[in-house]
């Protein structure tokens, strides 16, 4: 392909032990849910807990005895008694971790890697892309389409049970190309996310943007695509008609596409509600936005049944788009102005428009049957393939 990308395999499932070992915030896999919480606890408190003995081990009662007693009294003169010299310990014992402090605060910062915009953004933590990505200011897919493009026509309906406001599609241009645009709408104010669904699609929804992609193919209009979802809609009516059924078909029939497919990660891409539109010849992220299986406050519900361990999961899950990237699941991210793109929108949405018509341009130097094979290789690429004969050689 003309993008010249190299593709890194990423680890496989089956390491997940040796991740436990190198990393102990991570739960084991044969633990119980108590287990797992007793031991996030006794990282936390450190050695202190150890240093305290139990009523069972030593068989003191909670009341101390009267030997201990006396013993506190005369301590208490002792300490009365020794006047400046105990005040002096004490001083000693407080002023240790301010000179611990300070000696952090005069040293020098880490330098910035290569590629980074600054040092602020270097720093931000999973934890903090993934409250950036949330925002209730950042830009959504209605912005885009305000700020992008230009002639939108909105196409409504499944032609099979309703429409699905959760996923806007339609026919735009951007920059007087005609291209076909779909993405799914979170909202931003509270009456427009409860009409929206809060991003998640319904069964219809998914049948709706595959019907106007084989519009795009029958027409030779590129496909643009945002994602911005915590997962497929999981009630009972989505299932009844068909949940699963309908993320599966659009995978499949989105590799039959004889037009580019040029796909963006605006906000959060979580699950199969993501990966329902998600399949291109090119897969983007903006720069604070992530791609996982599972939201950390999910995660954090599964494993330590806490939702305050949501910041260790995020770290643990690798959801940002730099580690997305390593992972060779996306091709390209997209800056964002430092702080997040809702401080600067304009240059959020030029980022957007420059990277959208790049890659519309390598793409079309393709024929069409170079284009499926790129797209269904891209795919077969991703994860670790391990045999018993390459197991035996290493």
């Amino acid at each position: 392909m003309a993008s010249g990308l190299t593709f890194r395999q990423a680890p496989h499932l089956t390491q997940y032990d040796q991740m436990v070992d190198g990393n102990p915030g991570l739960p084991k896999a044969d633990m119980t849910p108590d287990e797992k919480i007793s031991e996030s606890t006794t990282d936390e408190s450190g050695s202190a807990a150890a240093k305290t003995p139990s009523s069972s081990e030593n068989g003191a009662s909670k009341s101390p005895a009267p030997k201990a007693r006396k013993k506190r009294k005369a301590t208490k003169t002792s300490s009365k008694s020794s006047g400046k010299g105990s005040a002096a310990k004490r001083t000693t014992k407080k002023s240790a971790p301010a000179d611990e402090a300070s000696k952090k605060a005069t040293a020098s910062p880490a330098p910035a890697e290569k590629g980074t915009d600054s040092a602020e953004e270097q720093a931000l933590s999973s934890w903090d892309r993934y409250q950036l990505a949330s925002h209730k200011d950042r830009p959504r897919t209605s912005d885009y389409l305000k700020a992008v493009f230009t002639e939108f026509m909105e196409i409504s309906g499944d032609r099979g049970f309703r429409d699905d406001p959760a996923v806007i599609c339609g026919m735009a241009r951007i920059d007087a190309r005609p291209v076909v645009v779909i993405g799914q709408e979170m909202g931003k104010e509270a009456r427009e996310r409860h009409l929206r669904n809060y991003g998640m699609m319904h069964p219809e929804g998914y049948r709706k943007a595959m019907r106007v992609m084989n519009l795009a193919s029958r027409f030779k209009m590129p496909v643009v695509i945002m994602i911005d979802t915590k997962g497929a809609y999981p009630g009972t009516g989505a299932e009844e008609r068909g949940q699963a059924e309908a993320i599966a078909r659009n995978i499949r029939d989105m590799y039959k596409l004889k037009v580019p497919v040029v796909v963006t990660v605006i906000g959060a891409g979580a699950s199969g509600g993501a990966l329902g539109i998600g399949l291109g010849d090119r897969v983007l992220m903006m720069e604070n936005s992530w791609y996982n299986v599972i939201s950390p406050e999910g995660c954090a519900a599964i494993l330590w049944n806490d939702p305050a361990m949501a910041p260790r999961a995020a770290e643990a899950l690798r959801l940002t788009a730099e580690e997305v990237f390593k992972l060779g699941v996306i091709d390209e991210i997209v800056s964002e102005p430092n702080g997040g793109a809702h401080l600067d929108s304009e240059a959020t949405f030029e980022s957007f428009r420059e990277a959208i018509n790049r890659n519309l341009k390598e793409l079309d130097k393709l024929s069409t049957q170079q284009l499926l094979l790129a797209r269904a290789e891209k795919y077969r690429k991703m994860g670790v393939f391990r045999t018993q004969s390459s197991d035996q050689q290493t």
